[in-house]
């Protein structure tokens, strides 16, 4: 029950060129883009070496300049293999990103690499190793990961540099166990991904300095650390079919850098992030982070900010905070005392209650409005810090009440006061080299997801922490984010070194992340909850007790109490799935967190008819939900050879990480669907590659638009479903998988039909018992009306046999109602006498005569079992209108599932996949590179059901 915008002939794809403006024709460009800020050190504000005079942006989040009296120039100047930023008083910065030397253990193997990098990455750059990703690579290049690697550079420090008070390396990624050392002396020892490490080297630096940092191989530090642990954390190692390594809950590093039953083994040693010289007298702030409150008492906004400083006086520091917001007539000043040390400093700032603000809206509800404030520190012996960051104002609250005709408690985020329907997808890791995350890719994809009408995105707790630029395009574009701390489908260890860098990296990624409004919850780990309940790792009885203890130590009297200290203004969940409240209740582990009158819940059925509605959960909220399918053959292709292009080939066995997913996929599909029977075995794989998208997505369409119905319904005790995220959005790498986007960017089919049944106004139809039921859903702030058209089409012609529309329908904002139903053999009977088989029901709005929205339809029969359905012969033309290619095509007969695809031109449809019930239709073309009509030919290849046997 797909549908597209609808189009007539004559109107070709006008509707749509005016809804889309010709910037959607490329990927959306932040005006805050990485070549633009260069090295920004985004975390504390800091003007970085790699930009030029004058390039600075105005109105940024970290747009800093530091005076200090003494000093006399301010400018950049390039010192030997650093570079020094921006002169200022209180702070020098030299960067040590670049080059750097890189060696293996035994010194076999030499090269330069550039940081921020991997090990992985350098030695491809050389060509030392080939593409990781192609064929069985992941296998063959283990050796990089079971070796130790050590990077080094020589560097040199002016004078006034190495005469400041303090003068420290900060780390802000180091991947992952390794130690630091300083012209040959060690300065200390890293052993977590996630955290930022600061080492004073004031006594050691020298005019002309060699650091060196030597990595342990993760995987054989997880299985010292597992080995020498006094009682064994499950689980061990992950299944075979995933080719991984073991131990991974040892190690704070990205849980699928093990392997993932979606994802390779690739567990990457290296400087990930930006490593830096800070040199400083007096004070230095290393942090500055903010949240909006809004006192109900008072009916007025503040902003709550906190400034952490490293204070090296013996005395406290004497001083006052200015702060300024122009917009909302902000001009309020504070005096200030801070104690040596590092100090966390809260101010806040009120904003007069008569002031309007704009608040911050997720996509579809509103604008993003933010503000930008001024901070200004003043201390003593004129030091001044003078920071702008943007401030956005919004509400957020988890809703948890009883509810009428159901057991129970309510489920759901309400923004700035609205019920929001959480719309979205599931975010894995982009890539296993954050290397190579582009800005552009990674604009890509989060403008991929508002395109395709989500306003949610949870960050899944096997990966990272995501980039400052990910969380800042959130912020801009309205996607809500769900946050995961990074503990994901494992026991963990308790011990003392544990909880002490645990407690780090999660001070850390506090700081880091709660100014984004994009945040709204605050997660403590996946899954876990459900496999102690659940018993996923047969614990011995004996030692449950045990575990309940580290569980409670470790999410409870750890995790939560910092993020209860640190930000009151988000919900926290103990884990997803969760009971919430009733998890509380029962001492933090439910005994069912699959319970659907309480929390969200996971849910995956392989076997069940994904056809049958009655067989999904009407749950509170969805928080994963999904079906595989394999990626195009122009992704396969690239990692691939001939003798791989068969679906049992060793090949694709070996990309399938999931036990039994390609025939769980023929299974699903062969419930509906006919098998490819062509002759050709490279047209029969790439058929086959077809049908497990079509067989996704008309899976996940089925069971999204089962949970928008049960918005506002209760059966049987259940419903009030208020969230729905499908496993997955993107891919890691080119394999079969959960997501909706391939690796590189390419929609899949299933992305295509999200933006159709997340559209804020939307129909689906099904049945029960013989009758056909038809729902409207809008996510609309106000009531509307519409009529809803109904049609029966026969499959061998584009003449409906009969049409039907309705009175005017009422469609209550944000909520779900039915619209219309009729007894299936009444329906057939007044329709000719049509049969299941040979026909089908095609259904629209219509909004003041004119057809609104998408289309949908319902399938009267499995379409193995259709009568009559012909092949289309479809032909396309192509032209050019400006930056929008339009494809128009003309058909002569019904034809579902129609799948357009340009091989590999970045880009992507206005629809696709969609059902051809008119002789002439027309659909634009996005590209997210130049392009051309002749190229754009070329390319193109059309299916549809019927061309596949």
């Amino acid at each position: 029950m797909h549908g597209n915008y609808i189009h007539s002939s004559q109107v070709s794809c006008q509707n749509e060129l005016e809804r889309c403006s010709s910037q959607h024709g490329k990927p959306w460009k932040s005006t805050k883009s990485r070549d633009q800020f260069g090295a920004l050190c985004k975390s504390h504000g800091q003007l970085c070496c790699t930009m030029l005079p004058g390039s600075m942006p105005t109105g940024t989040r970290a747009s800093v300049l530091i005076y200090r009296k003494w000093w006399l120039l301010m400018g950049l100047v390039q010192l030997c293999s650093g570079t020094l930023t921006a002169r200022n008083g209180s702070s020098q910065v030299i960067s040590l990103n670049g080059k750097w030397e890189i060696q293996n253990s035994n010194s076999s193997v030499k090269l330069q690499g550039d940081v921020p990098g991997c090990v992985h990455s350098a030695l491809y750059s050389w060509g030392i190793i080939k593409d990781p990703y192609i064929r069985f690579n992941d296998i063959a290049y283990k050796w990089i990961a079971h070796d130790e690697w050590i990077y080094g550079k020589t560097f040199t420090i002016p004078s006034e540099i190495r005469l400041l008070q303090r003068v420290s390396l900060v780390c802000e990624g180091i991947d992952t166990v390794s130690s630091i050392s300083l012209n040959s002396i060690l300065i200390g020892n890293t052993n977590n991904m996630f955290s930022r490490y600061t080492f004073d080297i004031s006594k050691l630096i020298a005019e002309k300095n060699y650091i060196e940092i030597k990595f342990r191989s993760a995987v054989g530090w997880a299985k010292e650390k597992s080995t020498n642990h006094s009682y064994d954390i499950p689980p061990e190692c992950p299944p075979k079919v995933q080719n991984g390594e073991c131990h991974v809950n040892f190690i704070r590093k990205a849980q699928c850098s093990f392997s993932w039953d979606w994802g390779p083994s690739f567990p990457t040693q290296g400087i990930w992030k930006d490593i830096k010289i800070e040199a400083y007298n007096v004070f230095h702030l290393d942090y500055i982070s903010y949240v909006p409150v809004f006192d109900k008492n008072t009916s007025q906004w503040m902003v709550v900010i906190e400034s952490v400083f490293d204070v090296i006086t013996a005395n406290p520091l004497q001083g006052r905070v200015e702060m300024k917001i122009s917009e909302l007539k902000v001009d309020q000043s504070r005096e200030l005392t801070i104690n040596p040390g590092q100090r966390a400093i809260k101010v806040i700032v009120k904003i007069d209650k008569n002031t309007p603000v704009e608040l911050w809206w997720p996509n579809r509800y509103g604008s993003q409005t933010g503000y930008e404030m001024t901070i200004r520190f003043l201390f003593e012996e004129g030091n001044i810090i003078e920071n702008t960051i943007k401030v956005y104002f919004r509400t957020v609250e988890l809703v948890e009440e009883p509810i009428a005709s159901s057991p129970g408690l309510s489920f759901y985020l309400q923004i700035n006061g609205i019920p929001i329907f959480l719309k979205g997808s599931n975010w894995i890791p982009a890539d296993s080299f954050q290397d190579k995350i582009s800005s552009n890719k990674l604009q890509i994809l989060l403008k991929s997801v508002v395109d395709a009408n989500m306003n949610t995105l949870r960050v899944w707790g096997g990966g990272i922490y995501e980039s400052d630029e990910f969380y800042q395009l959130c912020d801009e574009l309205g996607i809500m984010v769900w946050q995961d701390f990074m503990f994901a489908c494992a026991l963990y260890p308790t011990d003392t070194w544990f909880l002490d860098t645990v407690r780090e990296e999660v001070t850390h990624q506090m700081r880091r992340l709660k100014s984004h409004p994009s945040i709204i919850v605050w997660s403590a780990n996946n899954e876990n909850e459900a496999a102690i309940a659940s018993d996923w790792f047969s614990i011995p009885s004996k030692m449950r007790e045990m575990y309940l203890k580290d569980y409670l130590s470790l999410y409870i009297k750890t995790i939560r109490m910092i993020i209860l200290e640190m930000d009151n203004t988000r919900p926290f969940i103990p884990s997803s799935p969760t009971n919430g409240k009733e998890t509380i209740r029962e001492g933090w582990l439910a005994k069912n967190p699959y319970d659907m009158h309480y929390g969200d819940i996971h849910y995956y059925s392989y076997l069940d008819d994904c056809w049958n509605w009655k067989t999904y959960p009407r749950p509170r909220l969805a928080s994963e939900y999904g079906f595989q399918s394999w990626p195009s053959f122009s992704t396969i292709y690239k990692v691939s050879v001939p003798e791989d292009w068969s679906y049992k080939s060793n090949f694709a066995y070996h990309r399938q990480h999931h036990s039994s997913g390609n025939e769980e996929m023929m299974s699903q599909a062969e419930l509906h669907y006919r098998m490819p029977t062509n002759s050709d075995p490279l047209i029969q794989f790439q058929d086959t590659l077809y049908l497990t998208q079509v067989m996704q997505a008309q899976c996940v369409k089925l069971q999204t638009e089962f949970y928008r119905r049960s918005m506002t319904e209760i059966v049987d005790g259940l419903g009030h479903t208020m969230g729905a995220l499908y496993w997955q959005l993107n891919d890691i790498w080119q394999a079969p998988s959960w997501s909706s986007i391939e690796y590189g960017g390419k929609w899949k089919m299933l992305h295509y039909y999200a933006k159709n049944f997340f559209a804020p106004v939307s129909t689906s139809g099904f049945e029960d018992r013989d009758i056909l039921y038809i729902y409207g859903v809008s996510d609309l702030l106000e009531d509307q009306n519409f009529k809803l058209a109904i049609r029966v089409y026969k499959w061998d012609s584009l003449q409906p046999v009969c049409e039907r529309i309705t009175e005017e329908l009422k469609f209550n904002a944000r909520s779900s109602s039915p619209l219309y139903k009729e007894s299936i053999p009444e329906l057939l009977s007044r329709c000719s006498n049509a049969t299941r088989q040979t026909h089908l029901v095609v259904f629209h709005l219509l909004h003041q005569g004119q057809p609104y929205g998408v289309q949908n339809w319902h399938f009267l029969s499995s379409l193995k079992e259709a009568k009559e359905l012909l092949k289309p012969n479809i032909t396309v033309s192509i032209t050019q209108d400006k930056k929008v290619y339009v494809f128009t095509m003309v058909t002569s007969s019904v034809a579902p599932f129609v799948w357009l695809d340009v091989w590999d031109i970045p880009g992507r449809f206005s629809n696709n996949g969609f059902l051809l019930v008119e002789e002439k239709t027309s659909v634009c073309f996005y590209p997210w590179v130049s392009t051309t009509v002749e190229e754009l030919e070329k390319a193109l290849h059309v299916t549809t059901l019927r061309d596949i046997y």
